[in-house]
């Protein structure tokens, strides 16, 4: 079975396929690019230098988000596109366990963070027991002050992974002193391989069922900018009118 993996979640544009029996081949992108530009690029270019075309697909797994409202809307519209000829089931996963798949069969707690602006992050709480990863604080967006309090409270070291390590690694650093271990950085950003592992691991383990194209759905977790925008303006308008 080949499975083709996306995560487009945050900047980085990753791809990887993946059989029974390894790695295939993987592609990662960490640049300004938009995923637009560059995601079908790398996928056909994954795919043709493997010697594969979307008919020896057999799966594909996504990151359905949190993350970047834009990259995950247009990592989810992509692999629709590739399922649809071929009804390719999906599975979807979250893109903060795939962040902490990165680490793997640590006996530390894992937490991804990733910048979710508005003085939050996208972030959860992951530990391995019995070489399962599971989650152990449930994924939310959170002010980091509300993700160090709740750390604090831990005795578990914790390895803090993702892109809001760039703006909140001093401030982790304040709060939890030599608790606070950072990943190095080959696997500090998201990787489309841990998608497939994943995503292979949750149907095996958990029989977790897949989606087909027309059925597969993002996860947000909040409210886009542009709803927030239109409900504000919708409100004063209201106000106004009574």
């Amino acid at each position: 079975m080949n499975m083709l993996a996306v995560d487009t979640s945050s900047l980085v544009a990753t791809v990887a396929v993946m059989n029974e029996e390894k790695l295939l081949g993987e592609y990662t992108i960490n640049s300004p690019m938009t995923h637009s530009q560059k995601l079908m690029p790398i996928i056909e270019e994954l795919l043709s230098t493997l010697d594969l075309s979307m008919k020896d697909i057999d799966l594909i797994g996504v990151s359905r988000g949190p993350g970047s409202f834009t990259g995950v809307r247009i990592g989810i519209a992509t692999v629709k596109g590739l399922a649809h000829p071929g009804n390719i089931p999906i599975i979807g996963v979250s893109s903060l366990e795939g962040l902490a798949y990165n680490i793997t069969y640590s006996e530390n707690l894992i937490c991804p963070i990733m910048d979710a602006r508005r003085n939050q992050v996208y972030t959860g709480v992951y530990k391995w027991v019995d070489y399962e990863l599971k989650e152990v604080v449930k994924e939310a967006p959170l002010t980091i002050d509300e993700l160090m309090e709740e750390l604090r409270r831990r005795e578990e070291k914790v390895i803090f992974l993702g892109d809001g390590l760039s703006k909140y690694k001093e401030e982790i650093i304040n709060n939890l002193g030599d608790k606070a271990i950072f990943a190095p950085r080959f696997v500090n950003m998201q990787r489309a391989s841990s998608i497939a592992q994943l995503a292979s691991d949750k149907i095996e383990k958990n029989g977790i069922e897949t989606h087909s194209y027309n059925n597969i759905t993002p996860v947000y977790l909040r409210k886009s900018e542009a709803e927030r925008q239109y409900e504000e303006k919708m409100k004063r308008c209201n106000e106004r009118n009574e």
